[in-house]
């Protein structure tokens, strides 16, 4: 049985790993955002996982300045 695999620019949520190739951003950074800010809409944790919401998250990086 193969595991069907959906392009990263597709997926609704993105894991810290393939959000930082996503955005370019590291992984240490993402997860210091995501500490600094545990309440943003951009965020969704399931279970002790984190996920970054993709589109909710581009629009905070195009409103952002400095990340």
């Amino acid at each position: 049985m193969q595991k069907e695999s959906i392009p990263i620019w597709k997926k609704y949520t993105l894991s810290i790993e393939e959000a930082a190739l996503y955005f370019h951003i590291g992984q240490k950074r993402l997860r210091q955002l995501v500490a600094d800010n545990p309440d943003a809409d951009y965020i969704l944790f399931i279970g002790n996982r984190v996920q970054i919401k993709r589109l909710k998250f581009e629009k905070f990086v195009d409103e952002a300045t400095v990340v």
